[in-house]
């Protein structure tokens, strides 16, 4: 079993604590599911979030999931003049035997335009 990075990013459309756990956890969910993952392949989960965002940690969606014993943590994104707003983006370490071109990221609705080169 190797030790693999996924990627992906979602843009919410506003800045609430419950939109922010819906959007996080649908683009949790879809990392696990097009990866072929279970919570147990999850190694530990980076978070950040763009500075316009403060209704909530990002990492909560996972915990909200029912993923409790992996290690989270959030970070806030560079404040780069425009850049995209309202974006939370994952970084997973996972377990799989996927070689890393197999690997899909995810990028969800407008943060597609993020990573076109590796959106899926």
């Amino acid at each position: 079993m190797a030790v693999r990075a996924v990627r992906g990013a979602v843009q919410l459309e506003r800045d609430e604590a419950g939109h922010m756990d819906e959007q996080v956890g649908e683009l949790l969910t879809a990392i696990l599911e097009r990866n072929g993952l279970g919570a147990d392949d999850l190694i530990s989960v980076w978070f950040t979030a763009t500075p316009d965002l403060h209704s909530d940690f990002p990492a909560a969606a996972a915990r909200n999931l029912g993923i409790a014993d992996v290690p989270l943590i959030c970070a806030q994104e560079l404040d780069i003049t425009g850049a995209m707003p309202r974006v939370v983006r994952i970084l997973a370490h996972v377990e799989s035997d996927l070689p890393k071109s197999e690997i899909a990221h995810v990028y969800l609705g407008a943060a597609a335009a993020l990573r076109k080169d590796i959106a899926q």
